[in-house]
């Protein structure tokens, strides 16, 4: 459920909203397009640098290393859970009941989340940091596991040692995989988050991962590409089974639809490109290139067929996808800075109150380098 309407100073392409409290039990059906900030959570001494929607659960990363975690049901009310390295928090991801954290000072840390409230306050407990001690104390007798990162310097192949960008889980859990501005792609197992494989992927800083649930992994970088890995049957490691070539700047982030078949990149060249499963050669082809954005893309989520983008425009927009024709449904505007990241989900708890049999609700929630949240509510037509 949502909470009260909070109508700031937020406004669309429509205009800004009316300043009218809405009743939930006796709203009309939205219109076509509707789309309005119900709230910003403000008030944090610095930028929020991640996101991740669970559950009932809004966690946030910040750029000073704090983790937040704030109830869908209480936006305002907020429990700062724990302040971890140093500089920002970079990617979160949820394990069942642990938390994964990606850190700009090259770490990955995993946390456990205590399922009981008490007074509604979870209680986070810090697991490991990766690479585990365990896991370096073994790497580091050996000779050949040492690679050198800079003149007469050296460390174990297990270490990112630059900020670690993005995180991703495999569909059942077992493996994580980590990219880093050091240009490698990681991964570790699970079970006790030993590091499997490390693959030096990209010529330049890995920006953002994906991952399809056939095992296909695809990273993009800062040097132009998209690369696609997978790991075949009887091989040791991940090999490059393609390069997608289409941006004319580097590439800061990607989505994946939900069933693989549809890819989304966003770069510095302003351009989301949308690439879509070849039927006949098993690859990806662009299907279309959308323009709008000012200024740099610089994260992208999606979910049925709907994508979202934010940029350094400090624009949101909202874009909607019906085979390989994609268009602009909306312009979100209320930022004073750039859009770091966001993230969107459906709202089924506002469809089945109001019965919108023929629209979707989608809540959407946005973080810019003006310190702020907000979050929107969208109907779109179903």
């Amino acid at each position: 459920m949502w909470p009260g309407d909070d109508h700031q100073n937020c406004t669309s392409s429509n205009g800004p909203s009316p300043p009218l409290t809405i009743f939930p039990s006796i709203a009309p059906p939205p219109p076509p397009h509707n789309h309005h900030c119900v709230a910003t959570l403000e008030g944090q001494n610095s930028y929020t640098s991640a996101l991740l929607l669970t559950g009932e659960c809004l966690f946030t990363g910040s750029s000073d290393g704090e983790i937040r975690l704030n109830s869908l049901t209480s936006l305002h009310h907020y429990q700062t859970l724990t302040v971890a390295g140093k500089g920002a928090v970079k990617a979160l991801i949820a394990s069942s009941d642990k938390l994964i954290t990606a850190h700009q000072d090259h770490k990955i840390r995993v946390w456990k989340l205590d399922q009981t409230v008490h007074n509604h306050h979870h209680q986070i407990t810090h697991l490991a940091t990766l690479p585990t001690l365990t896991d370096r104390a073994i790497k580091i007798l050996i000779p050949k596991n040492h690679i050198q990162i800079r003149r007469h310097k050296t460390r174990t192949w297990i270490h990112h040692v630059d900020t670690v960008s993005d995180l991703a889980l495999s569909i059942d859990e077992s493996l994580l995989y980590s990219v880093s501005w050091d240009r490698a792609l990681k991964i570790w197992r699970t079970s006790d988050f030993k590091c499997l494989e490390s693959v030096p992927a990209h010529d330049d800083a890995i920006n953002a991962i994906a991952l399809s649930r056939n095992g296909r992994v695809y990273t993009g970088s800062t040097d132009r590409k998209i690369k696609i890995w997978r790991k075949k049957p009887g091989e040791k490691g991940h090999t490059l089974e393609a390069t997608l070539e289409k941006h004319n700047a580097g590439i800061n982030a990607l989505a994946l639809s939900a069933d693989g078949t549809v890819l989304y990149s966003g770069g510095s060249d302003r351009l989301i490109v949308v690439w879509m499963s070849d039927e006949r050669g098993g690859g990806m082809e662009v299907a279309a290139v959308l323009r709008g954005h000012k200024k740099a893309i610089l994260c992208l989520s999606t979910e049925s067929e709907v994508v979202c983008s934010g940029s350094a425009d400090k624009t949101v927009r909202i874009w909607a996808r019906v085979g390989k024709s994609c268009s602009c449904l909306a312009v979100l505007e209320g930022h004073k800075g750039p859009i770091k990241c966001i993230k969107m989900a459906l709202d089924h708890d506002h469809d089945r109150h109001h019965n919108c049999s023929n629209s979707s609700t989608y809540r959407l929630y946005s973080a810019s380098l003006d310190c702020d949240i907000k979050i929107w509510k969208v109907f779109l037509p179903g």
